[in-house]
């Protein structure tokens, strides 16, 4: 099942980052793209989740400096862009794997791509890891533990939800039951055409 691949390398990917545990270590891909193009774009696309997780982390401190703030923010945006193109570059993964399949006449869309399902997964991956600590945090009351372990648990089934729904529309769009559309984002805020603000600096 390509979710058992998927939530492996997402697990891959957070254990990873977590020995460093530093929002500017350096990447290093463990798939090759010549050998493994999916593994490779999951395990791309699971690290810049996790990078812009601390990102979020740090922001959010009220002591932080405002210059050092307005640079972390143009990180933030910089790594939502990365997210959405390498959700592109998932999609386009599955529309050349399934090019040749031949779609039912009674075939249906579904409300999201198969990689915007994968970049919830993603985000899923993060958070049992961070409610895991919680709940098992040594220094936390029990209280807090106990409250965080029942929202792991509800964060435990909505993976095995979410994994059984990507796999059933992989399946659906490979048998000509489901078809797929990519929407490439027509985000406005950093075309410099677009946005107003940019527009009139440009000028």
């Amino acid at each position: 099942m390509f979710s058992e691949k998927a939530n492996a390398i997402f697990q891959e990917v957070i254990d990873t980052y977590h020995i460093v545990n530093t929002v500017d270590q350096p990447f290093t891909n463990s798939y090759d793209k010549s050998k493994d193009l999916l593994g490779h774009l999951l395990y791309r696309k699971c690290w810049i989740d996790t990078v812009q997780w601390h990102y979020e982390d740090i922001i959010r401190d009220p002591e932080i400096d405002p210059v050092a703030a307005l640079k972390l923010k143009r990180l933030i945006d910089a790594s939502n862009q990365d997210r959405t193109d390498m959700v592109e570059y998932i999609d386009s993964y599955f529309l050349e794997k399934y090019k040749d399949v031949v779609v039912k006449e009674d075939a249906t869309i579904n409300t999201e791509s198969p990689a915007w399902g994968i970049d919830r997964l993603s985000i899923l991956a993060l958070k049992i890891y961070h409610m895991h600590e919680e709940a098992t945090r040594a220094d936390a009351s029990e209280t807090h533990r106990e409250n965080c372990q029942k929202k792991l648990d509800i964060l435990l089934e909505q993976r095995v939800d979410l994994s059984t729904a990507i796999d059933t529309l992989l399946n659906d769009i490979a048998h000509g039951d489901k078809y797929m559309k990519v929407y490439k984002q027509m985000k406005m805020y950093n075309d410099d055409e677009l946005n107003p603000v940019l527009r009139n600096i440009k000028k």
